[in-house]
């Protein structure tokens, strides 16, 4: 039988024990240790998880500044291309697939696509739970790895879809197996103390933005390469891609996400550290997993779970409407912007939100903590709605120097409110009640972001058609309604629970131990 060491002797930054003292348990106002044999603390090593032997209370006496593991970091972001290129690889061509093979009506073509394309979401919101429950019981490598084999064979069978009906089921394959992202945003919290995880998101979002930007490129130029007046190449002839026009680009894409299976099955290291709980009678058994519906009532969770939604509403509503609104005339309330124009404006929206996350995010939350930037970016976010009707009056009434000096500035400063999407997900990982239900906070989450993709786009658009259609306030019907709800983000933000506002470099209260021994 293994020896333990004396439990009635103090040892070294444990107060003194009392008859009431659990023997085997460690008490809750000291950081979590691992347990040799002989029950001494150790050190952890170097492949554990920084946080492996730290408990969840997000002290920052308890949480030493450690180096990032960058490594694991990098390959996890790698990872997280694989949804973003999954999704986002047939948007160049799904309005013509959808054309050619569903045999439909042009008026129709609008609705099949949308249709599709929120499919994905729909099927990903319904097993996101499942996905988060199962890395909280199996772990979190090998849920990743059999998402990711599932997210890139079925992104690559998507090209061999001759039907309609094959494209919708191809569709929903994908979106089965997206549940890559719930794993890797939990390992990236495992792997982190609460000081650096803010540093690690602003890497793992930029890659998310980066899978955005790479995969139209992977679906456009490589569909139909059997067309010579498209993409004359070694393909054109080649009897297959005749027969199936878009294989060639949903393979690359889906061969874009296998690679990320390669990394994480070679070097990625499980994060899932079990609690340990011990009865009196002196044997270990696994801690009691807290079901869904208790880490939903879990203190604070519900109210950070609404400010997801809230954000997301919000910056999806804007994302949707942005590309119809710059094509519009300006006569009709838009801003009659040509194909050139519309990408300049992507990439610089896209490369500001990028500057953002990557060098003003990390420190910016690190000194004044995760709910304050929250606070200032919703506070900017209804300045950010409502500089588009503001540009709209100044091309209605010939102002077109005014527009140009300041257009593309104000865009650029205006893209800082993507510092928000970081910010909920910290507090998500905070409002965790415990570490071992990490992942499944994150699928709740993720579960009311699919939810809210899954409309969202559909809902703004149809506003912005009436709006244009009823030329309400010159066309801007759709600006008052984001406008609204970008107050309405402010306000829940001040009701973001103590828990989540990530100040870690304040040192928690002391915790008192009354005269019994036992832990308040």
């Amino acid at each position: 039988m293994k020896n333990l060491a004396d439990p009635t002797k103090p040892s070294e930054g444990n107060l003194p024990t009392t008859e009431t003292t659990p023997l085997l348990g460690a008490p809750e106002s000291s950081p979590a240790k691992a347990v040799t044999q002989n029950g001494h603390a150790t050190k952890p090593t170097d492949d554990d998880p920084p946080n492996a032997f730290i408990s969840n209370t997000g002290d920052a006496d308890e949480e030493e500044e450690k180096p990032m593991p960058y490594l694991q970091i990098l390959i996890l972001c790698y990872a997280s291309l694989a949804e973003p290129v999954a999704y986002f690889s047939i948007f160049p061509f799904i309005n013509e697939m959808v054309f050619r093979l569903g045999h439909l009506p042009e008026t129709s073509v609008g609705f099949w696509t949308g249709t599709i394309e929120s499919l994905f979401s729909v099927v990903q919101m319904v097993l996101m739970i499942f996905y988060g429950r199962a890395a909280d019981r199996w772990g979190r490598k090998p849920v990743l790895v059999f998402s990711l084999v599932g997210v890139s064979l079925a992104t690559a069978v998507f090209g061999l879809s001759e039907s309609l009906a094959g494209m919708i089921v191809a569709r929903c394959g994908a979106g089965l197996f997206a549940g890559s992202v719930v794993t890797i945003r939990t390992m990236i919290s495992e792997n982190c103390t609460k000081k650096s995880q803010a540093r690690a998101f602003s890497w793992y979002m930029f890659m998310r933005n980066l899978g955005i930007f790479i995969g139209p490129l992977i679906g456009g130029p490589l569909a139909c390469p059997s067309d010579p007046n498209r993409s004359p190449g070694p393909f054109c002839r080649v009897p297959f891609f005749q027969r199936f026009p878009y294989a060639l680009a949903t393979f690359v894409a889906g061969a874009v996400c296998f690679t990320g299976v390669i990394a994480c099955v070679f070097f990625l290291k499980e994060t899932l550290k079990r609690d340990i709980d011990t009865n009196n009678d002196g044997i270990s058994r696994p801690a009691k997993s807290m079901t869904t519906m208790d880490v939903l009532h879990a203190p604070g969770v519900p109210m950070v779970l609404y400010i997801l939604g809230h954000t997301m509403l919000l910056s999806l509503g804007y994302t949707a409407v942005s590309p119809v609104f710059l094509f519009t005339s300006i006569k009709k309330g838009g801003l009659s912007f040509d194909d050139r124009q519309i990408a300049i404006f992507l990439a610089v929206a896209g490369g500001s939100q990028a500057l953002w996350m990557l060098l003003v995010f990390p420190p910016v939350q690190r000194r004044f903590g995760t709910g304050n930037v929250l606070r200032v970016c919703t506070l900017l976010w209804p300045a950010m709605v409502a500089m588009f009707p503001v540009y709209n009056e100044l091309l209605r009434h010939g102002l077109d120097r005014v527009f140009w000096v300041t257009f593309f500035p104000a865009l650029a400063l205006g893209s800082g409110v993507a510092m928000s999407f970081a910010c909920v997900q910290l507090a998500i990982n905070d409002i965790a009640p415990s570490s071992q239900v990490l992942a499944t906070v994150n699928a709740l989450a993720l579960a009311v972001n699919s939810g809210v993709r899954a409309f969202a786009p559909v809902l703004f658009t149809s506003l912005f058609a009436v709006g244009i259609k009823s030329q309400w306030a010159d066309g801007h019907l759709i600006w008052v309604i984001l406008f609204v709800l970008a107050i309405g983000l402010h306000i829940a933000c001040w009701f973001l629970p103590a828990q989540a506002e990530g100040k870690y470099d304040q040192p928690a209260k002391p915790q008192q131990r009354p005269e019994n021994g036992e832990v308040e």
